[in-house]
């Protein structure tokens, strides 16, 4: 089970008008130390290493998800601004049981390998802020997750107190399906409650024609 996932996850580029979403590797560690090093008060509810030891674990920490098959990271370049501007990832790839079924029910055919998909770790410096970028780069992943994949629902959730990252969620097109309470332990050392969203696969063909109209504004 593992190998398929491993060899289904192969390294892929993912590339727009106004971003590319490369494979994340060590030769981003620079990259992505000089994204984080600016004004870093965007980062309150978000883990951004911000010195070159603790960037090459986070980097590290994420190829090793990879080798397992469990998350898919890249490194976010700004076609504009020619560098490196963050990070984002496939992670929480869930084929489902359909073994445990009542007699006689058959399955949903899947479509793809896996069901649901979760897209996360997502951080952008200062520079790229405000910009297309970030609706582009989830146009992208949400696209190979539908298009690709064949997921039936992709998730994404942000520390429920973070208001900027939940209206940008919902200007996705993703609906908030609930906040689960004490979910894990928050960036500021705090109990963090999760704003958990998600986007169906029967909503995707809407959703994605909103993004592109807003990217061609």
């Amino acid at each position: 089970m593992i190998s398929e996932t491993v060899h289904m996850f192969e390294l892929v580029t993912l590339e727009g008008a106004h971003v590319r979403l490369e494979p994340l590797s060590l030769r981003h560690v620079d990259g992505l130390l000089a994204a984080a090093t600016g004004d870093r008060s965007t980062f309150g509810y978000t883990l951004v290493p911000d010195d070159r030891a603790s960037m090459t674990a986070y980097v590290e920490d994420a190829l090793a998800h990879a080798a397992r098959g469990s998350q898919v990271p890249f490194a976010t370049v700004s076609i504009a601004l020619d560098c490196v501007v963050g990070s984002t990832r496939f992670y929480e790839l869930d084929p489902w049981d359909w073994t445990a079924l009542a007699p006689g029910a058959q399955p949903v055919a899947r479509v793809g390998p896996i069901d649901r998909a979760s897209i996360g770790h997502t951080w952008i410096g200062p520079d790229a802020q405000r910009t297309p970028v970030n609706t582009e780069a989830k146009l992208l992943m949400l696209g190979h997750a539908f298009d690709v994949w064949g997921v039936r629902a992709v998730r994404i959730q942000t520390d429920a107190r973070n208001e900027r990252s939940r209206a940008a969620i919902a200007r996705l097109g993703c609906s908030l399906d609930g906040v689960l309470r004490a979910d894990r332990p928050a960036t500021d050392g705090t109990v963090r409650h999760s704003a958990m969203f998600s986007m169906l696969a029967t909503e995707w063909p809407v959703a994605r024609r909103r993004l592109v109209e807003r990217l061609e504004r």
